[in-house]
């Protein structure tokens, strides 16, 4: 596999989780989903993934029902500071 999903990423044990795979296994790709928030999308970056995927942490399902896409795209704006400032 080129990267391996770690689902429910939150459920598992979280940005830890990752950090104890990647200890034994620094080779293998981690993108975590599941539980994946603004909260610590850094620290999953920060203990070893290599990318992370958000769904309703990301999608607000109010805003796409009332058009309002900006809504989303500040909120994927604001994931990608993170993931910038983690690495």
């Amino acid at each position: 596999a080129d990267i391996v999903k770690v689902f429910p990423a939150g459920q598992l044990g979280g940005p830890s989780y990752i950090k104890s795979i990647k200890a034994p296994l620094p080779q293998i790709l981690l993108n975590p989903t599941g539980g994946v928030s603004l909260d610590n999308a850094g620290e999953f970056i920060k203990a070893g993934a290599s990318a992370i995927s958000v769904g309703s942490a990301l999608v607000d399902n109010k805003a796409v029902a009332q058009g309002k896409f900006e809504v989303i795209t500040k909120k994927a704006e604001q994931f990608l500071e993170e993931v910038k400032r983690a690495r």
